[in-house]
């Protein structure tokens, strides 16, 4: 009998928390269910999270709770995660996947205290110097993995090489049936331009590149991060949470603004009556919660961070993320990656 996949959710992380986290659980079970090949390991107050189990007339069936009595608090700095994280919610979800209960961990808990207790409990992968942050994009031909989004300021040129074999080995487990596609994102094209730093990466990268790996494509500027002509975007933590902020606020500044105007007087609600499937086809591709789940990168086990104030289904979207990211053989794929990375340098 084939293993099912096993998810562990910290049922306790992020705002409003456990009802959003069942909530979006409930979404879940509703659209797969019928394919019997999973099964939910839920972290967390029992008596709290039975009773939300109840509220949506959750069965068991696919699910079980280990009742962890104390949570990381949003308030936690990574220095005091050591001491006090111990126990919790977030560290039992994580040390799960060392205890060989789980195949992958989900929280929507306080970033910087996630990001210090799943190094020190899963570890680094020994290729590797340091873990990427990497998240989901969309593009005009479908989806871009960007990564770092923040868990490194500074990287070296080998940081960033390791960074395009990490995003091509998720974009490989997501899309099996599309090529990865390599970009470093930079100010400008042309191989003069930007740091010293990126000038050793293209190098490198350039010469990885290979139909069996990814395919370099070179720089790429930002403003062309959604044109799809490259599908894994590969930057520093510093540039790349600046860029992933940017565009969250782009987004949410169109939307909000193209509702004002829609909705300002009597013509323009008219309007909306008869544009109303397209524009609702268009805010549905900006919705930040379809995209919500930053996967964290170079360990010896995959951890994926929702953003803590999303709702339940953004919170669903995180649960379907990990399903496909166990579903595509994550692991596999970079431990192959890495191997030809190796052989190459």
């Amino acid at each position: 009998m084939k293993k099912k996949i096993t998810i562990a959710i910290d049922a306790m992380g992020g705002d409003n928390s456990p009802n959003k986290t069942i909530e979006g659980l409930s979404l879940f079970l509703k659209e797969k269910t019928k394919n019997d090949d999973f099964f939910i390991n839920l972290y967390g107050d029992k008596d709290k999270i039975n009773l939300e189990l109840d509220k949506f007339s959750l069965s068991k069936e696919f699910l079980k709770i280990i009742h962890s009595s104390s949570v990381v608090s949003d308030d936690e700095t990574p220095l005091t995660a050591v001491k006090n994280s111990k126990n919790t919610s977030m560290w039992n979800c994580i040390k799960s996947q060392i205890d060989g209960d789980a195949d992958i961990s989900l929280s929507a808990g306080n970033t910087g205290v996630l990001l210090v207790i799943s190094r020190m409990i899963l570890k680094m992968m020994s290729q590797l110097s340091k873990p990427a942050l990497a998240g989901l994009w969309p593009n005009k031909n479908g989806m871009n993995v960007v990564l770092d989004l923040g868990a490194n300021i500074e990287c070296t040129e080998d940081n960033l090489v390791d960074f395009a074999e990490l995003g091509s080995a998720l974009y490989k487990s997501l899309y099996p049936n599309d090529k990865p596609l390599v970009s470093l994102l930079n100010v400008g094209s042309e191989e003069i331009k930007g740091t010293e730093i990126l000038k050793k990466a293209y190098k490198k990268l350039n010469t990885l590149s290979n139909d069996n790996n990814f395919i370099f494509k070179g720089y790429l500027e930002g403003n062309k991060i959604m044109e799809g002509s490259s599908n894994v975007i590969v930057t520093d933590g510093f540039t790349g949470n600046i860029a992933l902020k940017t565009a969250e606020g782009t987004a949410k500044f169109i939307t909000d603004n193209l509702k004002k105007s829609l909705t300002e007087n009597i013509l323009t609600k008219i309007s909306l009556i008869f544009s109303y499937f397209a524009l609702k086809k268009f805010k549905d591709r900006l919705d930040p919660r379809k995209y919500n789940g930053a996967i964290f990168l170079g360990l010896n086990g995959p951890v994926v961070k929702s953003h803590g104030g999303t709702d339940a289904i953004g919170f669903y979207h995180s649960i379907d993320l990990c399903y496909k990211i166990v579903k595509g053989n994550l692991l596999d794929q970079i431990k192959n990656n890495l191997n030809h990375l190796n052989h190459d340098k």
